[in-house]
Formats: C-alpha cells, sequence, structure tokens
C-alpha cells in the first residue's frame, strides 16, 4: 500500500440536478486517475458535515458509491476516509470491504475510525455514547473484522458485538491495506501503531511536528519500525488562483491551502512535505461553483515531482 497522492471526494453539491451527481462524482475519480494519483476516497457519512454545507445537501452512502467507482476506474485504489464504525456491525462491514476488494481486483482500502457526528447518530438511531464508548467499540470491531479479512472465522462475545464462526468470502487478497484517520495520542496512534498500515493525521499544520514524533516514539515502544507505518495529512484545497486565505474560515486555516495549482504544491511542500509526513490526500472544494475539470489534472502534475512520483 502507498498513498503519496490520493483524492478525496468531500461533497456531491455540484449544483446539478440529481441525475448528473454520480456521473461527476466518475468524472473526478477518472480525472484523479488519469492525473496520476493513487487513490480516491469519499466520506463515510449521510448528512453533508457542518463546515461544508446544510445536513440535507447531497450524501452518497459510502460503499454503495465506492463500487460504482470500483467499476469506472482501472487503477486507483478505492476506500473511504474513514468508515465510522459505529454505522455498521463489523461483519456487514467485513463483508462489504472484501466484496468491494472483489469488484476492484485487489484496490479496496479499509478505512475506519470510531465515529464523530453526533447529528447522524441522533437523527438515524445510531448510539453515540462517549469517545471512550466509541473507541472500545472499534477496538472489539477490529477483533472481528482483521480475522475475517485473512480468511479467519472469528467466534467473539465481547460488550458490544458477538460474532459466530464469521465468514467473509470471496476475498481477493489475504491482506486489505489498513487506515486510520485521527491523531490522538494515547488511543489513535498507539492504535494505528499496533494494527494498522496507514495513520491519516487529522492536525494542524503546526502540530505535524509533534505529531510524528508521537508516531515514531508508539511504534519504536512496540518493536515496529516506523518507517513501516505510512502517513498522510488530509488537506481542504480551494484551487482557483482569483482566491486569497481570506476566504478560508479560521477553523480549516491550519488545513487548506489555495490558489494557483503550484501555488498549492508550494504549500503543501513547505507545510506537510517538509515536515515529514509521506503523503497528502487532497480535498477540493467544489462546492463553491461546482466541479471544474482540470484543476486536479494541474494540481497533481505540480505535486508528484514533490511527493516522489
Amino acid at each position: 500500500m502507498t498513498i503519496r497522492l490520493g483524492l478525496q471526494i468531500p461533497n456531491f453539491s455540484y449544483g446539478t440536478g440529481v441525475a448528473e451527481i454520480f456521473p461527476t462524482v466518475i468524472a473526478q475519480a477518472q480525472e484523479a486517475e488519469a492525473a496520476g494519483f493513487d487513490s480516491v476516497f469519499v466520506m463515510d457519512h449521510f448528512y453533508q458535515l457542518p463546515g461544508l454545507g446544510t445536513p440535507d445537501q447531497p450524501m452518497l452512502e459510502a460503499y454503495t458509491a465506492l463500487g460504482g467507482l470500483a467499476t469506472a476506474t482501472e487503477r486507483v485504489q478505492l476506500g473511504t476516509l474513514v468508515t465510522g464504525n459505529t454505522y455498521r456491525n463489523p461483519t456487514l462491514l467485513a463483508k462489504a470491504i472484501t466484496t468491494l476488494d472483489v469488484m476492484s481486483q485487489g484496490r479496496a482500502i479499509l478505512g475506519i475510525g470510531t465515529g464523530w457526528y453526533e447529528l447522524e447518530h441522533d437523527s438515524l438511531g445510531y448510539e453515540f455514547g462517549t469517545f471512550t464508548d466509541r473507541f472500545n467499540k472499534l477496538g472489539e470491531a477490529l477483533e472481528i473484522i482483521l480475522p475475517m479479512l485473512r480468511g479467519e472465522r472469528p467466534t467473539f462475545d465481547g460488550k458490544y458485538y458477538r460474532a459466530k464462526d464469521a465468514m467473509a468470502e470471496p476475498r481477493f487478497r489475504d491482506h486489505i491495506p489498513l487506515m486510520i484517520g485521527g491523531s490522538g495520542e494515547k488511543k489513535t496512534i498507539p492504535l494505528a501503531a499496533r494494527h494498522f498500515d496507514h495513520l491519516n493525521i487529522i492536525a494542524g499544520f503546526d502540530e505535524l511536528p509533534r505529531k510524528l514524533q508521537v508516531v515514531k516514539e508508539r511504534c519504536e515502544e512496540i518493536g515496529r519500525d516506523p518507517a513501516t507505518l505510512e502517513t498522510s495529512m488530509l488537506v481542504v484545497a480551494i484551487i482557483d488562483e482569483n482566491v486569497t486565505g481570506d476566504i478560508i474560515p479560521d477553523d480549516y486555516k491550519q488545513q487548506a491551502v489555495f490558489g494557483s495549482a503550484d501555488q498549492i504544491a508550494e504549500q503543501i511542500k513547505t507545510k506537510v512535505v517538509d515536515a515529514g509526513v509521506d503523503g497528502v490526500i487532497l480535498s477540493p472544494v467544489t462546492s463553491l461553483d461546482g466541479y471544474h475539470p482540470g484543476r486536479v489534472t494541474a494540481v497533481g502534475e505540480a505535486l508528484r515531482p514533490l511527493l516522489g512520483g
């Protein structure tokens, strides 16, 4: 698994009718693939997120959408950034991700996290609880999901989940790459060091050096080579040479870049790559004025040389 340059599709509000939503999603994924991106991600949400739009704006179910993208692309890895563990029984999630891996001929990534959007939980009937509750649920879920992905048949009886000789067949591979999103130093990073191939760091640019140091320490404590835990950062991008930084809300200033393709590449180099992060997952803002073909290509061409591509 290598994620040097990924694309996240953060919204489905393109100013089009419903019939044009998924063709626009396909167009973005195909443009990213042609531009040399190695992965394409969708969000795992049911309502649009605060800061990106109102809850009633278009949102497609993640694994259904990824199944469609599996047939519309040939090379890019496909996954969620990241799956909310609380939204699916772990055996169902294992089945969904192994099915995606079969459909894509071995291009699935299992991105997973605790879940955090309280409105979705309350509105749709999922138990939210405390962060500790959700983190413990994730720990139990992994005890079921990970063996199933390897072709084992786990039996598990926990506080939150249970399974008996659970199977996921067919499987395309014995190891589907595992990604976790977050940057908690007490829980998330140690969990990433123990189980995961990739850590997508959810933090500000100014926090990256410290987070990477904690990654190094947690890996070394358990005898893992830190270089084997790949890292990336999700970066919001406003790709428009006429845009200034004033348009970026204060809450996003430490996670967003803006300007022309070359300006964005330079900002990512100084703020992310030079900090030591292995890769970047670009989240272009299309909700402002729709999807503009060519912008992702331009940024990809400017970024690839900086990321070893």
